[in-house]
């Protein structure tokens, strides 16, 4: 792998990780919305990654079955299919005939949780594409002697 290519690896984590990191902030944003424009309960929405790959020019030079893995990219958002929380809240507008609310399936704690982990791989990334950075001024400053 080229330097340049190590560095497009880190920036397409660095991009995926943000875009996780909108998504969680979306979820929380949405912790006490028990609906939308159409009536709906939001939904909590997850990220799903995948590897980022071109095809190889010949799939019997390659080691990854004909492509070479180029990163990670954002594949889709998709909606968690889990339960909302029942809430008791007969004063609510929102509230059935029973006198329960239907709230979002989000966990703030998982939520934040998962937000942890996202800064950390992107600090994983930010702090390979320094590596890698600094690696490329080494090499010139070898040239230069």
């Amino acid at each position: 792998m080229s330097i340049f290519g190590a560095m497009d690896v880190s920036a397409t984590g660095m991009t995926a990780q943000q875009t996780r990191m909108d998504t969680i902030s979306e979820n929380l944003a949405n912790v006490n919305t028990t609906r939308d424009s159409n009536g709906n309960v939001y939904r909590r929405k997850v990220v799903v990654f995948e590897e980022k790959s071109y095809p190889t020019f010949s799939e019997s030079l390659s080691l990854a079955n004909g492509h070479i893995g180029k990163g990670v990219k954002v594949s889709q958002i998709v909606d968690d299919p889990s339960e909302g929380n029942l809430v008791y809240d007969p004063s609510h507008p929102d509230a059935n005939e029973d006198g329960y609310v239907m709230y979002p399936n989000v966990n703030t704690v998982t939520e934040m949780t998962n937000m942890i982990d996202a800064t950390r791989a992107y600090e994983a990334n930010v702090t390979v594409l320094n590596s890698t950075k600094g690696m490329a001024m080494k090499a010139l400053d070898i040239g230069q002697a």
